[in-house]
């Protein structure tokens, strides 16, 4: 899988199947600064934190490498596993993340500091990451809890 400088504008062009969010209260400048950092090497707190937390990302075997395009990367995993597609738009505070689904992270002002919003766009049909009915109540549970993971090492590296 091969990121293209459209994936953003793909993923924008498709209605969005679900939403979470989260708020801290520091500045834009400075949450966007930590969601938004990727760069070629592993996958950790301080590069691609949205996938710090994966079990690959964990045990070491996830790392990025540039892709084709302005800030198109993907993330290679050991095993036969296909790599992740992703591309930041820094200018817009967003990173887009393609896998078995493919969502979107935005970084904007809100009157309690900055608001993290991850939306999910597309879901590949029979992945065994997803199945219909209970399968989709989990993953909103899920996004909740990985989106409240990332604000919590941002909090704690902001101090807020």
């Amino acid at each position: 899988m091969h990121t293209t400088p459209s994936l953003l504008n793909e993923l924008d062009a498709l209605p969005v199947r679900w939403e979470v969010d989260g708020t801290l209260g520091a500045p834009v400048d400075a949450v966007a600064e930590l969601l938004l950092a990727v760069a070629e090497g592993r996958v950790g707190d301080d590069n691609l934190l949205l996938l710090a937390r994966a079990s690959a990302a964990r045990q070491g075997a996830m790392t990025v490498v540039a892709g084709s395009g302005a800030g198109a990367y993907h993330a290679e995993l050991a095993g036969p596993v296909e790599p992740l597609a992703v591309q930041v738009d820094r200018d817009r505070s967003r990173v887009a993340v393609q896998s078995w689904y493919a969502g979107v992270h935005a970084v904007t002002a809100c009157p309690a500091g900055t608001r993290v919003t991850h939306r999910v766009h597309r879901v590949l049909p029979g992945h065994p990451g997803f199945t219909a009915g209970i399968a989709e109540i989990g993953l909103r549970v899920r996004m909740a809890r990985d989106l409240r993971q990332v604000l919590d090492v941002i909090a704690d590296r902001l101090g807020c």
